[in-house]
């Protein structure tokens, strides 16, 4: 209900229109609709009341449910059916069990503040409430179980291009990070459930550090994490940045499951690499060595030089990888 009385509410954004006309053209009782008022202002829309005038709509606020992120979309099914949380433990948690119980391909779980997010390894992830973007997709690909893994890229590849759409130039942390001025802004994690040679679903994670300010990070925290807001220096649309990456997603995840194209994302990650040319540690375990990245292959592996002249092949999920000097350099 609430939905439909926003939904009129912009049509007829910077006139009144009265309880009578929405519960006209809604078909519900005065109370229903003044109970509909009442649960968009909690949510922060700032609605003006007139005695025998009506309402009309003041302010929207920053807010990422389906009705406010519809409008920079442009795709075919990610992201039509979003799952919205004021507050919920974790995104991927919610995300797992909806898959379990047969939710569609393309639905989004997305929340203003996750309390048990985590990041790769079980790192824990800060995400606190209305100041960053916390999702995650169900994703259903009818692909061999051992490409599952370039789908972080793809993602990474979504989340550089949309930035980009917006004037930032950020760059990809091999293979699930995205950086800006050397520091994190984004994490990516991808979670998988299968038989044999059969995937049942993926639930890709993104967490990106939009509008947090400084003295919001631990200090610790603060060494390697930035947001979008301290970078940049002003507030970002964070409605408008998840459409970006929704869309920037379903185009090349479509060209990757249905004709095998991996390319663009390729050309994406390595062209705005945070690690080529670099010497960087590669983390196997409790062994760390010292290498050079040399390449980003066409099947997303990281190609690397060790001090000897060993080339390996890195393999997204097997090894983590730091800058020499500090998270990037």
């Amino acid at each position: 209900m609430k939905n439909k009385i926003i939904k009129l509410l912009k049509e007829n954004k910077n006139n009144f229109i009265s309880g009578q006309d929405i519960s006209n053209k809604l078909g519900v009782s005065r109370t229903a609709i003044w109970k509909g008022i009442n649960q968009l202002k909690e949510e922060g829309y700032e609605i003006e009341s007139v005695s025998r005038k009506g309402y009309k709509l003041i302010q929207i606020p920053d807010i990422l449910n389906y009705e406010e992120i519809k409008e920079y979309l442009n795709t075919k099914y990610i992201g039509r059916n979003i799952n919205y949380f004021e507050t919920i433990d974790s995104t991927n948690i919610k995300a797992k069990e909806l898959a379990l119980q047969g939710e569609k391909e393309g639905t989004v779980i997305i929340s203003e503040e996750q309390t048990l997010g985590k990041g790769r390894l079980g790192r824990g992830w800060a995400s606190p409430k209305y100041k960053g973007i916390w999702m995650s997709l169900i994703l259903k690909p009818n692909i061999d179980i051992m490409k599952a893994p370039k789908i972080t890229q793809i993602g990474a590849a979504a989340i550089v291009k949309a930035l980009r759409e917006m004037n930032i130039k950020s760059f990809v942390k091999w293979p699930n990070d995205i950086v800006l001025n050397n520091k994190k802004i984004c994490g990516i994690l991808t979670e998988m459930s299968g038989e044999l040679n059969r995937i049942s679903y993926v639930i890709m994670g993104i967490g990106i550090n939009v509008n947090i300010n400084k003295e919001d990070f631990s200090e610790e925290i603060r060494a390697v994490a930035t947001s979008l807001k301290e970078e940049v220096g002003h507030k970002i649309s964070r409605k408008e940045l998840v459409g970006k990456v929704l869309n920037n997603f379903e185009y090349l995840y479509y060209k990757f499951v249905n004709e095998e194209n991996f390319k663009e994302t390729i050309d994406i990650c390595k062209s705005h690499s945070a690690l080529i040319g670099k010497q960087i540690k590669v983390i196997n375990n409790k062994s760390t060595k010292i290498a050079k990245a040399v390449d980003l292959n066409d099947e997303g592996e990281l190609v690397v030089q060790y001090e000897n002249g060993d080339m390996e092949y890195l393999v997204s999920g097997e090894v983590s990888t730091r800058g020499l000097y500090g998270y990037v350099d």
